[in-house]
Formats: C-alpha cells, sequence, structure tokens
C-alpha cells in the first residue's frame, strides 16, 4: 500500500513544488529556514491531495489510459483513497494557518477549491480544464509569495510556471485522446481532433518561446537566464513545435509531455541562477 500511496502522490510532481518554494525564497532572500520548511509542507502536502483525489475521480478513464495507476490495478481501494485526499486536504489547509492570514486565503480560498473542483467538474471542460491546471501551478509561487510577504516579486515565475502547464496539459490531453472519448470527457483534442489541438499547441509553444524571454529584456534576469533558457527551454521548445507539425502522433504526444516537464524544471533553474 505505501508504494501505491507514493505513487498516487506523484512525487516528481511534489519535488517540483517544493523546489518552486526554495527557488522563491531564494528570490525574495527569506532567512527563516523554519518559514520556508512550513511552506514546503504545505505545497507537497496539498499537492498530494490533489493528486490523489484526481486519481480517485479518474478511476473510469484511468482503467483505459492508464491502467498501471493503483486504484484501478487494485493497489489502493477508491474508498481508501478518498479518505487520505481528505485528511491530506485538511493537514495542508491547517498548516497553512500558522504562516499568515495572506498564505491562508490563497490556500484554504483559491488553491484548493480549485484544486477539487478541476477533479469534479472542470476536467473535462474543453480547454479550461487545462487553464484550471496551469493556473493552479501557477499559485505555488503566488503562495510562496504570500508566505514570505511579497507577491509581485514572484509573478514572472508564475507566469512562466502557467504557461508551460498549459501547454503540456493540451499535449497530454492529445496523448489520452482515445480514452478520453472513450470515457465521455469533453476535452478540447476530443471536440477538435488531434490536428487542430495540434495547432492550438503549436500556437501555445511559439508564444512561450517568445515570452520566457522578455523578464531578461525588461532587465529582471541576466546573462545566466539567457543562456540557461536557450539551451535548455528554447531549444526543447523548437523541437516540440516541428515534432506537432510533422507528427503530433499520441506516442509523441506522451513524449513531448515529459519534455515539457523537464523544461519547468530547466526554468525553475533559470529564475534560480539568473
Amino acid at each position: 500500500m505505501f508504494l501505491g500511496f507514493l505513487q498516487l502522490f506523484r512525487p516528481l510532481n511534489l519535488l517540483l513544488g517544493a523546489l518552486a518554494i526554495v527557488i522563491s525564497s531564494s528570490i525574495l532572500e527569506v532567512e527563516v529556514p523554519f518559514i520556508i520548511l512550513q511552506t514546503v509542507f504545505v505545497v507537497i502536502i496539498l499537492n498530494a491531495a490533489a493528486n490523489v483525489f484526481n486519481d480517485y475521480m479518474d478511476f473510469e478513464t484511468d482503467r483505459i489510459n492508464h491502467p498501471e495507476r493503483p486504484i484501478p490495478k487494485g493497489a489502493i481501494s477508491k474508498m481508501t483513497a478518498l479518505i487520505a485526499a481528505t485528511l491530506l486536504f485538511v493537514a495542508g489547509i491547517t498548516l497553512s494557518a500558522f504562516l499568515n492570514s495572506d498564505a491562508f486565503i490563497v490556500a484554504s480560498l483559491i488553491a484548493v477549491p480549485l484544486m477539487i473542483a478541476y477533479s469534479l467538474w472542470f476536467k473535462g471542460w474543453p480547454l479550461f480544464g487545462n487553464i484550471v491546471v496551469a493556473l493552479i501551478l501557477g499559485l505555488t509561487f503566488i503562495f510562496a509569495g504570500a508566505a514570505f510577504g511579497n507577491l509581485w516579486a514572484l509573478i514572472v515565475p508564475a507566469l512562466l510556471a502557467f504557461g508551460f502547464t498549459l501547454l503540456r496539459e493540451l499535449v497530454k490531453d492529445i496523448a489520452d485522446l482515445e480514452g478520453d472519448r472513450s470515457a465521455g470527457l469533453r476535452t478540447f483534442p476530443v471536440l477538435a481532433g488531434e490536428k487542430k489541438s495540434a495547432i492550438l499547441a503549436i500556437i501555445l509553444s511559439t508564444m512561450i518561446g517568445a515570452g520566457a524571454l522578455i523578464p531578461y529584456f525588461l532587465g529582471f534576469y541576466g546573462l545566466k537566464y539567457l543562456i540557461i533558457l536557450i539551451f535548455g527551454i528554447e531549444f526543447p521548445l523548437f523541437y516540440v513545435l516541428l515534432t506537432l507539425v510533422k507528427s503530433p502522433t499520441i506516442t509523441n504526444c506522451k513524449r513531448i509531455a515529459q519534455i515539457l516537464k523537464a523544461c519547468i524544471i530547466v526554468g525553475l533553474l533559470a529564475v534560480y541562477l539568473g
């Protein structure tokens, strides 16, 4: 059961959230380790809760798209997953209250409601569901800003996280097209088809690639940011563009989704070192 829950939690996603908080604390020059650690715990707990709840709600589609997931393969029951998600949500919100009122408001009134609403309703909404997921990821930096007392300083990484996540979610939906169609979900690729979805992904890739350069030219970040950006983000995005233009197949989209996840990590590194 332990390994099953570990898989439900999606450790890499939790690590990304923790890394985002550590980088945020570095940008804002936070010098209180306990506050940083507490903020990291809140983000990890709430993200774990959202991941478990999402798997609970995705049971039917995962039987087709991802039968290896813990709930479809029977490693963890649906009821156990629901109880775990509930306890984690309560724990995360409670812990956020000990940071400050702004952090508590972002966690309890914005982030958690969005997490729950996404799995309950928005996941099947064409494109809007993808936007909600991207908002939740971007909120990681907003929450960090609230916890550390400076929201505006983290707007740039929040926007970068939003853009990359939106693109990745769209590409993942293209990869999951068959299962989503069988489950009756009304995702954008289900309604618009592979070709139009790939065109939208190409447009988003171009916008993100251009937009990621803006902070450098505005003087927010230095040469290190630009160098990391070019080799770790712009080149991979160019590959993504070529692949989507030539062959936006399900297999290729699954590979692109993994590349984009790596790009998010590189983007965090660029912000941290830049």
